[in-house]
């Protein structure tokens, strides 16, 4: 029973750290209807910042975690800007391949920069975040990542239910045309979308590398875990986001403590096969009819 509870406190942990992670991927495409597959590599930036900010240039923590996320702010604008906005009103299929060669390009500059080595970060978490109950001990990171997931959950509904940019942010996804008569900037949305998604990719990455270190490979490799979270919650559902990013975390933290962690690897991919076959719009996602 106590292996039990602590693989479910791990598996929700991860779950929120996927769906927080998800949160940005589903907002570009409901602004915009891309997919972005850069995505992994804006973990990593974000994981490698934060790793220069505090580590090597010592900076207090909470002040370099908040330099971490101005700093990715700023770089969704400006990828936005540079590389997007000149594709608006060409083929859907243009933009997506131009996420995929910014996925390359970070990519590159990051090996270029760091190299393929595992960093860790200081050890900076409080040890009375801890649980030890019986046989059951939750480290003090799962903890944070279950706390820091709540929070930015929360943070993230009230931002799009009560605040004025969440709200032209949801009149975009749902019809760009009638946000447009309405006169909202539909690109500047895009961009605060894109800023947004930076971020939570860099509070991402940043609790990735507390749990497992950061490498260039390794956080490219969890950014391709967004795509079964989505799949499963729907592309174009918030709160299917959450709901799939917890399921995922938690069938992969249950399958790696009782069958195998070489499994519990590829297990959220049989998932993404699975829905795709049964369910392709998702559990939330809803279902384009055309009629001729």
């Amino acid at each position: 029973m106590g292996f039990f509870v602590q693989l479910l406190i791990q598996g929700l942990s991860i779950g929120f750290l996927y769906a927080i992670a998800a949160l940005g991927f589903v907002m570009i495409f409901k602004s915009s209807s891309v997919l972005n597959f850069a995505h992994g590599q804006l973990l990593a930036i974000g994981a490698f910042l934060f790793l220069v900010v505090s580590s090597w240039a010592r900076l207090p923590i909470p002040l370099a975690f908040l330099v971490t996320l101005v700093g990715c702010f700023v770089l969704g604008f400006i990828i936005e800007r540079l590389f997007l906005r000149p594709l608006i009103g060409e083929a859907l299929v243009e933009v997506i391949m131009m996420t995929i060669g910014l996925a390359y390009m970070f990519r590159g500059l990051l090996l270029f920069i760091f190299g393929g080595n595992l960093f860790n970060y200081p050890d900076f978490l409080p040890k009375h975040l801890s649980i030890q109950w019986g046989i059951v001990n939750i480290p003090p990171v799962y903890m944070a990542t279950f706390i820091i997931g709540i929070a930015f959950l929360l943070l993230f509904g009230f931002f799009f239910k009560y605040s004025s940019q969440g709200i032209y942010m949801r009149s975009v996804a749902d019809n760009q045309t009638a946000a447009l008569s309405l006169g909202v900037h539909v690109r500047r949305v895009f961009a605060l979308s894109w800023a947004i998604a930076a971020v939570v990719c860099a509070m991402s990455g940043i609790i990735l590398g507390i749990i497992d270190g950061i490498n260039v490979h390794q956080l490219g490799d969890v950014g391709l875990k967004v795509f079964p979270v989505v799949i499963l919650g729907g592309l174009e559902s918030i709160g299917g986001a959450i709901i799939g990013g917890v399921v995922i975390g938690l069938v992969e933290t249950f399958t790696g403590g009782y069958v195998s962690t070489s499994l519990s690897e590829v297990i959220p991919y049989i998932i993404l096969v699975l829905i795709l076959l049964l369910k392709p719009y998702g559990l939330f996602g809803l279902k384009e009819i055309e009629r001729v």
